[in-house]
Formats: C-alpha cells, structure tokens, sequence
C-alpha cells in the first residue's frame, strides 16, 4: 500500500523487482534443462537404460548432442531417438 504512495517505497520496490528479474533469468536455464533431462530420462526408462549410464556412452561413442536436441528427439521423433540409443550401446 505504501509503494504507491511513498516515492522512496516505490524505488526500492522497482530495484528489488529488478534484481528477482535478473535472477529468474538466469534460474530460467536451469529449469529448461532440468525439463530435458526429466524427458530424456522418462524415454530411457522404457529402453530399461539409466540417464547416467546414457550420457556416458554417448560421450564414449563421441556423439554430440547436447541435452536439448535429445529431448526434442524424444518428444518429436523418437526413432530417430532409438537410433541415437543403438549408436551410443
């Protein structure tokens, strides 16, 4: 009530706001790529494979996808998704 009225109120309020806002823009990444890995795993749980085990032999089999692009494959097109799963086994 008072942050309308009070000009000092107001200003604080205004940066407080700022700094939430520079915080949930760097929070927001961290959220996008938990989604990811929550939908990469919920894929890899019916293929009877573990996310952790997943990623290491990607990173062995030397592909390259980043975290992003594996859950589009799994929502968009999952067998091509299978087919990332065979190269990486």
């Amino acid at each position: 009530m008072t942050r309308r009225r009070l000009v000092r109120k107001a200003k604080e309020a205004y940066l407080h706001a700022g700094q939430y806002a520079y915080v949930g823009r760097k929070d927001r990444k961290g959220q996008f790529r938990r989604s990811w890995i929550s939908a990469i795993n919920e894929a890899l749980k019916l293929k009877g494979l573990k996310y952790n085990e997943f990623i290491s032999k990607l990173k062995a089999a030397k592909i390259e996808l980043d975290r992003k692009i594996l859950a589009q494959l799994v929502v968009e097109s999952p067998n091509v998704f299978d087919t990332v799963i065979e190269h990486a086994k």
